[in-house]
């Protein structure tokens, strides 16, 4: 299994499915791995791709250094691994926090990235949370039954195993992720870097409580210019899990349309 050390030395794990032609970097979220987007592999067609799938810094395979658990560091991060794989042009997928990553990522690299897929995006701009929720989500490190709450809140059709699945994942992300990219992802900040994204871009909404389809069409589809939404009635904020089928086929119709 490949890895990569970063700008600051830290190894950053990630998976290889299919041999090309066509590249897609898949990048996960908060208080999750690489291996949230397993279910969605099952049901993808992954002819003629060639996906790769890192662990962010403190998830998964990756190493879990104190620090560094910024978006930029992140960014850094993906990066590593993209030029480790030898993506020299790349379709990025990005969910939840990993969205924003995405975004950065397209509007940094444009000339490299030749489509934006964004499934329940934390926005640029970050996300505020009521006062109750900031003090559950900082404080779930290693506490099953916070993170359980936590998915509870999110999710609105995930099957138990599907769940047991991410409990065991989000109990092993390292505190220092957990708190210090909480920070980061609900912080924000670069909106004006969206300007820049050249890219074909899709946001996919679903029945997310947190980040319902009219927030996203103004936080996130109307600054990128010519981004398109999808509505998938039904899940939460894990669509990939929740609905792998019908994402996959969101994803399928998206790549398709970029033609070669």
């Amino acid at each position: 299994m490949p890895t990569v050390a970063s700008s600051d030395q830290t190894p950053i794990h990630y998976r290889v499915v299919g041999d090309g032609p066509r590249n897609v970097l898949l990048v996960h979220g908060w208080m999750v791995s690489g291996a949230v987007f397993d279910d969605l592999l099952e049901k993808l067609d992954t002819t003629g791709l060639r996906l790769v799938i890192p662990d962010l810094r403190g998830s998964g395979k990756s190493g879990a250094p104190a620090g560094g658990y910024t978006l930029e560091q992140h960014v850094r991060d993906v990066l590593a691994v993209a030029d480790h794989a030898g993506l020299k042009r790349f379709t990025v997928v990005g969910h939840s926090m990993g969205g924003q990553l995405a975004q950065w990522i397209a509007a940094q690299e444009s000339s490299r990235v030749e489509g934006l897929v964004l499934l329940c995006t934390v926005p640029a701009s970050g996300m505020q949370l009521p006062p109750e929720a900031v003090g559950l989500f900082r404080t779930s490190a290693n506490d099953r039954e916070k993170q359980k709450t936590i998915l509870g809140l999110a999710c609105k059709q995930l099957p138990e195993a599907a769940l047991e699945r991410l409990l065991k994942d989000a109990g092993a992300v390292a505190k220092g992720s957990i708190e210090g990219s909480f920070d980061a992802w609900t912080g924000g900040g670069f909106e004006a870097k969206l300007a820049s994204i050249t890219a074909p871009t899709l946001v996919v909404a679903t029945d997310d409580p947190f980040l319902p389809p009219a927030f996203l069409r103004e936080k996130v589809a109307n600054p990128i210019k010519g981004a398109r939404l999808a509505y998938l009635p039904g899940p939460g904020h894990y669509p990939a899990v929740e609905r792998p089928l019908e994402t996959a086929a969101l994803l399928t119709s998206f790549l398709a349309g970029l033609g070669r």
